[in-house]
């Protein structure tokens, strides 16, 4: 049976290696997969998921607004798939994710969603808060702060290393720019020193 599924975590946890390997399972059993991802995060070269690890592979990609079910039906007439792969699936939009929800139900696909659930300001971005409400599977993916506590927020760093607390939710980067920290570390970092 088809499910929709959401792997989440913090920066740096591992998913894209996890979505990788995930597919060449799949290949190595004889099936065909579709991999997808966010057109503009391009740190990995345009249309391509790759790992801090150093692998990668090739990939399509998505435009903010795309027709997702579409897309995916477009690509089932050159062929079956066995599934489907969407990395950086935070930079979904909240229809998109209803599209991936169709094409699992109507075109009986499994779709396998990989994505950060928070923002550096602690806030869900948009695609992973309809893939919290809509996924029919949810997994976290673990990663640790410095502390070895688990990592559940992210701070993004400034040219000075200090935590910001304000700017666009959307800045694309990796080591250099982010960090994963656990929540008390996270209000450490970023001066959130409230009793509530």
């Amino acid at each position: 049976m088809a499910k929709l599924y959401f792997h989440y975590s913090t920066m740096n946890a591992g998913k894209s290696t996890l979505l990788l390997q995930a597919a060449h399972n799949y290949r190595e059993g004889g099936m065909a997969t579709y991999l997808v991802t966010a057109q503009f995060d391009n740190r990995a070269g345009q249309g391509r998921i790759a790992s801090r690890i150093g692998i990668g592979e090739d990939a399509d990609t998505f435009a903010p607004g795309e027709d997702l079910y579409a897309k995916i039906v477009a690509r089932l007439r050159q062929g079956p798939v066995a599934c489907v792969f969407i990395d950086e699936a935070q930079f979904l939009s909240k229809d998109q994710v209803w599209q991936l929800a169709r094409a699992v139900d109507d075109l009986k696909t499994p779709v396998m969603c990989y994505g950060l659930r928070v923002d550096f300001q602690g806030n869900l971005f948009p695609g992973s808060a309809a893939l919290l409400a809509w996924a029919d599977e949810m997994r976290e993916v673990r990663t640790i702060c410095h502390c070895g506590k688990k990592a559940t927020m992210v701070i993004r760093r400034g040219p000075d290393g200090r935590a910001l607390t304000a700017g666009e939710q959307v800045v694309i980067g990796g080591n250099e720019t982010y960090v994963s920290l656990c929540r008390k570390h996270w209000r450490e970092a970023t001066g959130d020193t409230s009793g509530g």
